[in-house]
């Protein structure tokens, strides 16, 4: 017998020792008799050879199924990449997010050894995401090294530029949320100031065209908040996110200034286009364009490139719109026929007595 028919053999008796039965009664005294009922031993040699006939089938998979990308060369450490954003955001939030406390004293060494730090680390990164991209097109020499420093430098320069920005958008928190207490409490707490931040730093890198990184920002922002913002996206000044759970703001959408929106908005795309080949057009504007002053609230869905909101409009929660919007337009669901039943009245309890019976 073949090696590939003795390994079936082997994994059709393991799935047999477990039964495919789901319980979703947890009684834990019916629990325990059913644990007993399952298999406690491993053979005798399986960490000499059933482990080393797992890693093969693991190194071929990797060789057969076109995942052997996960051991290339060049490409950036997501885990690097997130301790970057930490150290960077304490740069734009100096004493809030950081654990040494910035002085008038230590002001210029700690910045400056911190941005050194910055520069080299995400200078390396930058790098290797390029060369990612690049190892199948002839560059010039250098060429990845060089622009890695570039985008490092410029993104550094643009940290100013951020804070001014984000400035903005924290007192646009406090000013849209009268449960805010203080400019201090919504910095440290507010998940949306975490979601705008990353977002703010991560979209400089993607109109360098940096590969991936942008995207390992702000998808570990949505990991925390549970507000996914693209990286490509434009969204002007004072920029408020109420509560935040569920937001969704897809790549090519445009936000205007003075912007509020709610939980569980969705600012998206309608069916992805394909060509005559059934592939995906790319590089298309296909999210929505929200003009100034506008609010939106809770659950409204908004989808494509032809759904223009107009200047100080109001889209009211849980709508869904597909098409432009003139400015000054509020637009709401006509609200729902409700119907009311007295749980208290008498008749209502003889009706159930009967039925119950």
């Amino acid at each position: 017998m073949n090696q590939s028919n003795s390994e079936t053999k082997k994994d059709i008796e393991v799935r047999n020792d477990v039964k495919e039965e789901t319980n979703y009664i947890w009684d834990p005294k019916r629990l325990v008799e059913e644990m007993f009922n399952l298999p406690t031993l491993v053979e005798e040699n399986w960490e000499e050879k059933g482990l080393s006939e797992l890693v093969e089938r693991i190194k071929r998979n990797y060789e057969e199924n076109g995942v052997e990308y996960l051991t290339t060369k060049g490409l950036p450490s997501k885990q690097s990449v997130i301790k970057l954003l930490n150290v960077i955001l304490t740069v734009v939030f100096p004493n809030y997010l950081r654990k040494n406390e910035i002085k008038k004293s230590n002001i210029k060494y700690l910045l400056g050894s911190t941005l050194h730090s910055i520069y080299s680390r995400l200078s390396y990164e930058v790098e290797q995401s390029l060369k990612y991209v690049c190892k199948n097109t002839k560059c010039p020499e250098n060429f990845c090294h060089k622009r890695a420093k570039r985008v490092a430098k410029e993104l550094l320069e643009k940290i100013p530029d951020i804070q001014v920005l984000l400035k903005g958008d924290i007192q646009a928190a406090y000013d849209g949320d009268p449960a805010a207490q203080s400019i201090e409490e919504i910095i440290l707490s507010y998940p949306c100031i975490l979601a705008i931040a990353t977002y703010r730093i991560a979209h400089e890198l993607y109109v360098r065209k940096v590969p991936m990184i942008p995207r390992i920002m702000t998808e570990y922002a949505h990991s925390i908040t549970g507000i996914d913002i693209h990286p490509g996206a434009k969204i002007g000044k004072n920029f408020f996110i109420d509560h935040g759970t569920g937001v969704v703001i897809g790549e090519t959408t445009e936000i205007g200034d003075n912007v509020k929106i709610y939980q569980g908005v969705t600012l998206g795309a309608l069916s992805i286009p394909k060509d005559e080949k059934g592939k995906v057009i790319r590089g298309q504007k296909r999210h929505p364009t929200i003009g100034n002053n506008v609010v939106i609230y809770s659950g409204a869905t908004v989808l494509g490139a032809k759904a223009i909101i107009g200047d100080d409009a109001i889209i009211g929660g849980n709508v869904w719109i597909t098409s432009p919007i003139p400015s000054g337009t509020k637009v709401t669901v006509v609200p729902p026929e409700l119907s009311y039943r007295n749980l208290n009245s008498k008749k209502y309890m003889r009706e159930t007595t009967k039925k119950l019976d």
